[in-house]
């Protein structure tokens, strides 16, 4: 995959002035589909929301959570490692690009290629794994671009609407992503 060609991006730290754009993004159910999210709308009110990036900012939830920010300085999305095992060297890759008008145009492979960067050269870890519902083929073809390889089916693995969907469980070693 040629990252020269995908848009300019930066991943930065969270601060609380995100929390109005996070808010905002929670209540489009085309955000949030594939987000493993409570089942209510809105799923958070503003203040859990101010809650969750607090505890991101703080570090003491267990994510490595990260704003994305387009070339032009807007925030768009968020980024995060999580379920972060140093003993065995992996963690687990999420991302979401909620503000629409970014879909389909790179910015969340810029943004993930930044994270795989940071994940395999900061925290030294060998494999960044993810989970994918089965019918998000959008994020499915986009993970592959990315050079990420299926794993696995998780069956029944997340609880959509009252139904269970599948999840493919994917990865990318060090090696297969520096080289």
């Amino acid at each position: 995959m040629k990252t020269n060609e995908l848009p300019k991006v930066h991943i930065r730290e969270l601060t609380l002035n995100d929390v109005e754009d996070r808010y905002q993004w929670c209540f489009d159910k085309e955000v949030t589909k594939h987000l493993n999210m409570p089942e209510k709308y809105p799923p958070f009110s503003k203040e859990e929301t101010q809650n969750w990036i607090q505890m991101c900012i703080n570090k003491r939830n267990g994510y490595e959570q990260k704003a994305i920010v387009t070339g032009e300085g807007i925030h768009i999305g968020w980024i995060d490692l999580k379920n972060i095992d140093k003993l065995n060297k992996h963690a687990e890759l999420g991302v979401a690009i909620g503000n629409k008008n970014y879909w389909g145009k790179g910015y969340g492979l810029s943004a993930m290629n930044q994270m795989l960067l940071w994940g395999f050269n900061e925290l030294s870890l060998n494999k960044i794994w993810l989970r994918v519902e089965v019918d998000n083929e959008k994020a499915i073809k986009s993970y592959k671009r990315m050079g990420y390889v299926e794993e696995g089916i998780l069956r029944q693995d997340r609880l959509r609407n009252g139904k269970f969907v599948d999840r493919l469980r994917m990865s990318i070693l060090r090696n297969e992503f520096l080289n």
